[in-house]
């Protein structure tokens, strides 16, 4: 027996008796009137109370119960902000366009790395406008031994696009250069130094890492004396607050995203998954691009279209006045000794290593007007003290 008919069945035996004592007709009218005021009642006390029960059985995700919109002070709570069960997956119902949506996406990146004060953002309707100094807070340069003979400098204000609305091109890219950025600002280049390579094969004798040639943090500075990573920017990595999240690494120009080793959802990539750029499909980006353990370990080429004269390099050293750029060094054949390199509270950078017993050094510190004094003594100048201002 339900609910409702235990509540109606006192009042259905009060009006059989109402009916039954029919002293006079003003009695049962009275009787009448007082029953069906109090079996109307009774159906909507039921009513209600059938409606409260359906639903309070089916509040999952709703707000339906009015207990849950008030406050503990009494005050009711504006509910109308919570759109998340209107929103997809992708971003869509939130009132953005995709290239918007992929610009929040770039931006929020960068911040829950930690970098928001190191690279700053700006989107038009095409691309997202990435500025930093190139220069990252982690070590530099040390566990190096075919040193090129360049030490980093920084780059203030240098300033990269990443595309909003990536498509494909119709074959990969190669470039003499950087391929995206890292979420510190640093560049990204391919595992080589020998510029556009093959992107179908893989080159050990280029190889910078294998070679020598980077620093235990991925990267090394190239022939304008800038930083870039070759390789997986472990450093980095072990400085962000959500490293532990398998979060975005960085952005190729094409607009498409580097991830870590591992897939997002922190599975592991199976072998032969990835491919000639290193990288595979995505669902939320199209495409996405990891890092790895073995060759080519970052982004080997770009997936997406890319217009190349829109991607800037950082641009060389030049001497104060004039004269020419600093020179470039060569790698020592053989290698060098114990390399260190050092940032001082003064200023000063410095590294400093030895080659078949005899020390060499470069040196620089920061003026005022944005230039660098340097000193310097390589093995490429045989040893010769070389100096001057030089500026980016």
């Amino acid at each position: 027996m339900t609910k409702q008919y235990l509540l109606l069945m006192p009042l259905l035996l009060l009006a059989a008796c109402g009916d039954s004592d029919t002293a006079s007709g003003n009695a049962s009218d009275a009787s009448d009137t007082t029953v069906d005021t109090a079996l109307d009642t009774a159906l909507e006390t039921t009513s209600d109370t059938t409606a409260d029960t359906a639903a309070d059985a089916d509040t999952e995700g709703s707000s339906a119960d009015a207990s849950a919109d008030t406050a503990p002070d009494g005050s009711v709570e504006d509910t109308t902000a919570d759109t998340t069960a209107d929103t997809a997956p992708d971003g869509s119902g939130d009132g953005l366009t995709p290239e918007e949506r992929r610009c929040e996406r770039i931006r929020r990146s960068i911040e829950e790395a930690g970098f928001a004060d190191k690279v700053t953002i700006t989107c038009d309707a095409t691309k997202a406008q990435l500025t930093s100094n190139t220069f990252p807070d982690h070590d530099l340069m040390n566990g190096i031994t075919a040193t090129n003979e360049q030490i980093p400098v920084e780059a203030p204000g240098h300033t990269v696009p990443v595309l909003l609305a990536p498509t494909f091109a119709p074959a990969p890219l190669t470039v003499d250069g950087a391929l995206g950025v890292a979420v510190n600002g640093v560049p990204i280049y391919d595992y080589s130094g020998a510029g556009a390579i093959d992107t179908t094969t893989y080159d050990p004798s280029v190889d910078t890492l294998i070679t020598g040639q980077l620093d235990r943090c991925g990267g090394h500075s190239g022939r304008g004396d800038d930083y870039h990573y070759h390789a997986a920017p472990v450093c980095m990595i072990a400085a962000m607050p959500n490293r532990d999240a398998n979060p975005i690494l960085g952005w190729g120009f094409d607009g498409f995203p580097m991830f870590g080793d591992n897939n997002p959802d922190g599975s592991t990539i199976p072998a032969g998954r990835l491919d000639d750029c290193n990288g595979q499909p995505d669902t939320e980006f199209g495409y996405r691009y990891h890092t790895s353990v073995a060759p080519p370990y970052v982004m080997k080429c770009l997936k997406g279209q890319v217009d190349l004269t829109t991607v800037p390099r950082v641009p060389p050293l030049s001497r104060q006045g004039g004269g020419g750029g600093r020179p470039s060094g060569r790698p020592p054949a053989g290698g060098v000794q114990g390399l260190v390199h050092r940032v001082e509270a003064s200023g000063l950078h410095a590294m400093e290593y030895t080659y078949n017993g005899r020390a060499y050094y470069l040196r620089y510190t920061p003026r005022p007007d944005g230039c660098f004094d340097f000193e310097t003594s390589t093995v490429t100048a045989n040893g010769v003290v070389e100096t001057g201002v030089y500026c980016r």
